[in-house]
């Protein structure tokens, strides 16, 4: 019986194959025009279609042995960050593959795995053709897909050479799950292909299995993006006030159009809570200037942290250093994450709340929309969609101390209830591994 369904499944993959030779020879002419009639980048083509160079690099003879992380984008590359550092740590005989599929996650990936990766490249069409080549070129010993990653061809193609298949990080979204659950025998077939389908809460690996995920293969492990540690290292800095005479919004990675909001609100707060202070980031230390002009148009007093000036004759500081802003969320009370008032999609909100901060932010969260998802299901963060919003929110925090209290609390519940995923991938790796 089992010769036979695999006999069944070589023909299907060899018919899909003279297919898809025929499909990407019309999608290549299509995607080309597409992509240049956009003016969007046509970059990663030919390492997706399976032709990619360099891979000599990577394999040197037939007894390297190698493990494959993929995050589509940039979300995910950056999730996968301290599990990557860590595997590299655990596996020293094996090398290591990172591919994405977008080229804004493949800037990230060259940026941050530059001297930790042995191979960086584009993740292939999910056509059989171009995974086909890619397995003929590149033979992982395991495969760690990032989220909801779940390519058919590619699952089929690494089931058929015997390679273990990991879904990791995994999570589904309410929108997408009433839709796939209309295909829940498509996704059951493609979910019997992997090792090992590894979720960040109950309620994923509940959608998952209803979608045709195998019970006895799907597991919790929580969120890898919480694995991250707090920065211990003393920061030099005064306030200038004693504690518990004033209450400190710092607002983190802003955005031009961004301080206008916080600095109206900051105004009005302050109206009504004298010893309230403000700490702006901006993103980028080249809008130093402008944003100091809108400071002065306020009236108010402010300093400069490179100045190590401090509260003390000052209402706002303004942090005109590289690499604080991590450890100025320690001295804060109340943080702002921007990038969320405009498209940016938002800045990573942990940032804060490791350090018991709570958080409020702008609608525009795309980036860390699954991290913000399991926040604001407790009074740790706040996403507002208008200024008036987060004045009112922040009223709140700054005058009713047991939401203070609530909120600071349901900061440090949540790390220590997210703790440990990435442990769990290792011990997961190393069970496949020295199999």
């Amino acid at each position: 019986m089992k010769t036979a369904k695999n006999l069944i499944a070589n023909i299907t993959l060899f018919i899909l194959e003279i297919f898809s030779l025929f499909l990407f020879l019309i999608f290549v002419p299509v995607y080309y025009s597409i992509r240049l009639l956009c003016r969007k980048s046509t970059d990663g083509f030919f390492e997706k279609s399976g032709f990619f160079k360099n891979q000599e690099n990577l394999i040197k003879n037939p007894d390297d042995k190698l493990i494959m992380f993929h995050g589509v984008s940039v979300g995910e590359v950056i999730a996968l960050e301290n599990l990557i550092k860590l595997a590299k740590e655990t596996f020293k005989n094996h090398k290591i593959l990172i591919t994405t599929g977008t080229k804004t996650g493949q800037d990230i990936a060259k940026k941050k795995y530059a001297g930790i990766a042995d191979f960086i490249t584009f993740f292939p069409f999910d056509i059989p053709l171009c995974t086909k080549l890619f397995f003929k070129k590149i033979k992982p010993d395991v495969i760690l897909m990032a989220e909801t990653e779940l390519w058919p061809f590619f699952a089929l193609y690494a089931r058929k050479n015997n390679i273990p298949l990991l879904l990791i990080n995994g999570r589904i979204s309410d929108d997408s799950f009433k839709t796939y659950k209309y295909f829940g025998w498509f996704f059951k077939y493609i979910f019997n292909c992997y090792t090992g389908i590894y979720t960040q809460s109950k309620e994923d690996m509940e959608k998952m299995v209803k979608i045709g995920a195998p019970q006895k293969k799907t597991e919790v492990m929580k969120n890898l993006k919480f694995d991250i540690q707090k920065n211990t290292t003393p920061i030099d800095f005064n306030k200038g006030f004693d504690e518990g005479k004033g209450r400190i919004l710092i607002a983190g990675s802003t955005h031009k159009g961004e301080d206008e909001i916080v600095l109206k609100t900051f105004k009005n707060l302050k109206s009504v809570c004298p010893d309230f202070k403000l700490i702006i980031a901006p993103r980028h230390l080249t809008r130093i200037d402008s944003v100091s002009a809108l400071i002065k148009e306020t009236g108010f007093k402010f300093g400069l942290r490179s100045k190590k000036e401090n509260f003390k004759e000052n209402d706002i500081l303004l942090l005109d250093t590289l690499g604080e802003l991590s450890r100025m969320y320690s001295v804060a009370d109340i943080a702002f994450i921007g990038g969320s008032f405009n498209n940016t999609g938002g800045h990573n909100p942990l940032e804060a709340i490791i350090y018991s901060k709570p958080v409020v932010s702008g609608p525009s969260i795309k980036n860390f929309k699954d991290i913000y998802g399991i926040l604001t299901r407790t009074d740790a963060a706040k996403v507002v969609k208008t200024r008036e919003e987060m004045e009112e929110h922040i009223r709140k925090l700054l005058f009713d101390d047991i939401f203070y209290a609530k909120a600071s609390a349901d900061s440090t519940e949540i790390f220590e209830s997210q703790k440990g995923a990435k442990d769990f991938v290792i011990n997961k790796m190393q069970e496949i591994l020295k199999a």
